[in-house]
């Protein structure tokens, strides 16, 4: 059924007779689990999920996590998300399932056997909700995150909507699309029988950009973060950032940076967050910015962090070839940043790394690294191990897509946050 092959330093996941893509990795030591979607050729789509014990060189066979054949609802940012600890695996998908839920499957045996899955967010709740993303704390309890359409159920209809488009305030209309979260409890002993206990989904603001991914992040002193793009007045879409210090009650959202991007939709473009040894949270995020004598327009690539979720660094700029879009962010062992995206090059998408270090002034200065095969490739995304990086994303193969995953570095990169 399932097969993996490992060349040179890159792995390949993959359902044979599927469409393999839009992958997520999470690592604990040296454990690495890597989830995808497999889709067949009717549309239906699993989710799937693969762990290494030995930091991404070799990983079990893939097992089919979701209980409700073809019942993933998977998009580029919008991809099944995984969490790890020790031998804890727990995955979340987007579901077709009584209306459009977020659920989650736990695996107690290191994802060799998932549990029934669950739904963290209301069922039959009407309207639209996804663009996910999922964080573990040190005690093992999880935090999902998601954008939810529920209030947009009571707007005019869709054609009336449009004709609106161009002529509101998009700020204003954002106030039916809100952030939500929800979390799943893990007691230890409640554990050893795969019990979770979940708490009720919260709504955390409104007048979150309507299909961008969402990012949150657990400290280890307790607090939760989360990042996601708002609609500004004036059509303004840029980065909000809010904090939990009891992990529980968000502060209210600060703006990461004014870039008053503005613009007249989604642009299906979101953040990503971590946090360091020390607390900071380091966030990543696209944004259009202009370049050249004739000022062109393209999207790059910032960076900012903040030790008390209320101001952020100036922005610095990663150096991106082409068009760049879906950053994600892991942290060294040694207070380094990794940051992940793809870009354009020579007419098709290329997955690309930089790390950055502090210069003498504190600013964190990137240089590029290498990062996958000639192949066109889109979508990676990073996760620390005991002596490296591990790297996933969608390799565009000549015979169909797969899930490649690559071993880098040693020695620097320790822990990772989504």
């Amino acid at each position: 059924m399932e097969f993996l092959i490992t060349l040179a330093a890159i792995v390949s996941l993959a359902v044979p007779g599927r469409t393999n893509a839009n992958a997520s990795i999470a690592a604990d030591g040296d454990r690495v689990a890597v989830v995808w979607a497999a889709s067949a050729a009717s549309g239906a789509t699993d989710i799937y999920a693969a762990v290494s014990g030995d930091a991404g060189r070799t990983f079990a066979a893939p097992v089919r996590v979701n209980d409700g054949e073809g019942e993933a609802r998977v998009t580029g940012e919008q991809p099944p998300r995984v969490v790890i600890r020790g031998s804890d695996v727990v995955v979340s998908w987007v579901s077709k399932r009584d209306g459009t839920t977020i659920r989650f499957a736990r695996s107690i045996d290191g994802g060799r056997a998932f549990s029934a899955s669950r739904a963290v967010s209301k069922a039959g709740a009407p309207g639209d909700r996804g663009w996910h993303a999922m964080t573990i704390d040190h005690h093992g309890n999880v935090e999902i995150a998601w954008l939810d359409h529920r209030d947009m159920a009571a707007l005019p209809a869709a054609h009336e909507m449009d004709a609106m488009h161009g002529t509101a305030d998009g700020a204003a209309m954002a106030q039916s699309s809100g952030l939500y979260v929800a979390r799943v409890s893990a007691d230890p002993v409640q554990n050893v029988q795969n019990v979770q206990t979940m708490q009720p989904e919260r709504r955390v603001t409104t007048g979150v950009c309507y299909c961008c991914k969402t990012a949150i992040a657990a400290a280890s002193n307790g607090a939760i973060v989360a990042a996601w793009r708002h609609v500004y007045p004036g059509n303004m879409r840029d980065i909000a950032f809010s904090r939990a210090a009891d992990g529980r009650t968000f502060a209210p959202p600060v703006r990461v940076s004014s870039d008053r991007w503005q613009l007249d939709g989604c642009p299906d473009d979101g953040p990503a967050i971590a946090m360091d040894a020390g607390n900071f949270a380091h966030i990543v995020w696209p944004t259009v910015t202009t370049s050249g004598a004739g000022g062109e327009s393209t999207l790059a690539i910032f960076y900012a962090r903040s030790r008390d979720g209320k101001t952020f660094t100036v922005r610095e700029q990663v150096p991106t070839g082409g068009g760049a879009h879906h950053p994600q962010i892991a942290i060294a062992r040694d207070g380094s940043v990794a940051v992940t995206w793809d870009e354009l090059r020579d007419g098709a998408r290329h997955v690309a790394l930089a790390r950055g270090t502090k210069d003498a002034a504190g600013r964190v200065r990137f240089a590029r690294e290498p990062l996958g095969e000639a192949e066109p490739a889109m979508y990676p995304i990073g996760a620390a191990t005991q002596d490296g990086l591990v790297v996933a994303w969608t390799g565009l193969a000549a015979n169909g897509s797969v899930i490649r995953v690559e071993r880098i570095g040693a020695g620097s990169v320790a822990t990772k946050s989504r």
